[in-house]
């Protein structure tokens, strides 16, 4: 054999050793329709736990006294997110309500957002009032939304903006004055 055929020859080999070896280390493949996203369940539990934590982290900052044990468990209660009892309403697509309809969906919305939101605010209101002025400041670097304010951290692709979490002035510790 002359020099050039092994050339070809082993070139050959060396190329379909890579092939191979390719082929092995794909990622298996998730089998067709399969879904990425948890499930409704899974997600709830998973939302359950990151509560739990945040607000066990929360009362670890506070450092609460035995007098104010008492408040912490009366703001927990107020402000614990309902369960969801898997049913939903049965929901008619938007586009085949008319204006009217529409309206009053939106203003029977934000009546019931009104009614949670007074909720939360009478239980905060009750609980800072409790709280030192350190813990005050604790509470309000990190109590609603964590720290600085923020909704949480965002991954890769999440965009801000209206309706994302990013209005100038909303959320996160006042100003401070002086």
């Amino acid at each position: 054999m002359n020099i050039l055929r092994k050339s070809i020859l082993i070139g050959f080999t060396v190329l379909g050793m890579a092939a191979a070896h390719a082929q092995e280390t794909q990622p298996a493949q998730k089998p067709h329709g399969a879904h990425p996203h948890p499930n409704r369940e899974q997600m709830q539990v998973k939302m359950a736990d990151m509560y739990a934590k945040r607000q066990a982290r929360l009362h670890d900052l506070l450092k609460l006294t035995a007098q104010q044990e008492s408040a912490w468990a009366s703001y927990q209660a107020a402000i614990k997110p309902a369960a969801f009892d898997g049913q939903r309403p049965e929901r008619k697509p938007m586009n085949k309500l008319t204006a009217p309809e529409r309206l009053n969906l939106a203003l029977d919305m934000t009546k019931k957002r009104e009614a949670f939101l007074e909720t939360r605010v009478k239980a905060v209101t009750t609980f800072y009032a409790q709280l030192n002025p350190a813990q005050q400041t604790l509470f309000d670097e990190h109590g609603l939304r964590g720290p600085r304010g923020e909704h949480g951290r965002r991954g890769h692709g999440q965009r801000g903006g209206w309706g994302h979490g990013h209005h100038e002035g909303w959320g996160g510790p006042a100003p401070r004055q002086g």
